[in-house]
């Protein structure tokens, strides 16, 4: 008498075998998760070298206008320069300084934690974190333990003021929020933190707190800071698109940043032309030499905040788009 056999129930997905010609799910696809966002490569790449360069440029900016008798002169020049239309201008200058302080460093800082803790950006927290006390830690060291100031020019300049601490805690903090702003809203932030920081900076110049090389060196301080957490950019921190099928293409951004980098090629090229009169001394100057390095400083030194942000800008929104991968 003949037995009816019991028919051997099918491999489960997670036993890793399947029919004959029917593909393998790989671990966890059954189950409906999603893999895992890698960065990319290039743009990590890219934002290193920004990072190195921006490390490059606070040596050159030291060298040149603190090293060297001619860019002390010039410096110097635009520190005196800073006496025209004082009074008027401090009434603008001074409640933007004010608002610099250990309250607004901690206020700032937590807004941008929280906005990453929102957004479920874990490592992106403590970077920026890092991020802001790290470029104000390396300003204090630089002024104060590392770069000096040669006696060059006659009479008694004073010690060493690069870089800018008020000008660091401005932009670092902007930063920082530009970091962990979502991608649709960085445009806005880049533009608003671009705005402040330089607001910041030549409000140094105008009460003669600092000299319009201790502004671009504190820029290019925080700069290097920022380049370099996204340079560091995990996997964890790239955008999350949240309709189906969305590019993460970012049209507004790179609109701003080339706005902002052809602000900045304008006032660099006249800056930098008035410049290089001023250190020739025979060149004519269209004001008198110090209300002119004044000018041509105070428009340099936010000529540099607008490439630094345009550059930050551009390179969030390269390293947060995640490498895109084939299930």
């Amino acid at each position: 008498m003949l037995t009816a056999t019991r028919p051997l129930p099918p491999p489960t997905p997670s036993e890793g075998t399947a029919g004959v010609g029917a593909p393998i799910l790989r671990v966890g696809a059954w189950r409906g998760e999603q893999p895992r966002p890698q960065t990319r490569t290039a743009p990590r790449v890219v934002a290193g070298v920004v990072a190195l360069l921006a490390v490059v440029g606070v040596w050159l900016v030291w060298r040149f206008f603190v090293g060297t008798a001619a860019g002390q002169r010039v410096d110097e020049l635009a520190f005196l320069g800073a006496t025209h239309g004082q009074g008027r201008l401090w009434q603008v200058a001074e409640p933007v300084l004010d608002v610099v302080s250990v309250a607004f460093v901690v206020a700032g800082v937590g807004v941008a934690v929280l906005v990453a803790v929102l957004r479920k950006r874990w490592v992106l927290a403590l970077q920026v974190v890092v991020l802001v006390a790290g470029a104000n830690i390396t300003t204090q060291v630089l002024k104060h333990g590392i770069l000096d100031r040669p006696e060059l020019l006659d009479g008694w300049t004073g010690p060493n003021t690069l870089p800018s601490g008020h000008t660091t805690v401005a932009a670092s903090v902007s930063v920082a929020l530009l970091l962990v702003t979502p991608r649709a809203w960085r445009p806005v932030v880049a533009l608003l933190g671009a705005a402040y920081t330089g607001a910041t900076g030549v409000s140094t110049l105008v009460g003669q707190w600092h000299r319009p090389s201790d502004v671009v060196a504190a820029v290019l301080v925080v700069l290097a800071w920022g380049a370099l957490v996204c340079a560091l950019t995990p996997g964890s921190s790239t955008d999350e698109l949240r309709r189906e099928g969305a590019s993460y293409a970012a049209p507004g951004s790179y609109v701003v940043a080339g706005l902002l980098l052809l602000a900045s090629l304008a006032g660099a090229m006249v800056s930098g032309a008035t410049l290089v009169g001023l250190v020739r001394s025979g060149d004519p100057v269209p004001l008198s030499p110090d209300l002119t390095a004044y000018a041509a400083g105070a428009l340099g030194a936010l000529a540099v905040t607008a490439a630094a942000f345009a550059a930050l800008l551009v390179l969030r929104q390269l390293t947060a788009q995640p490498r895109r991968t084939s299930r």
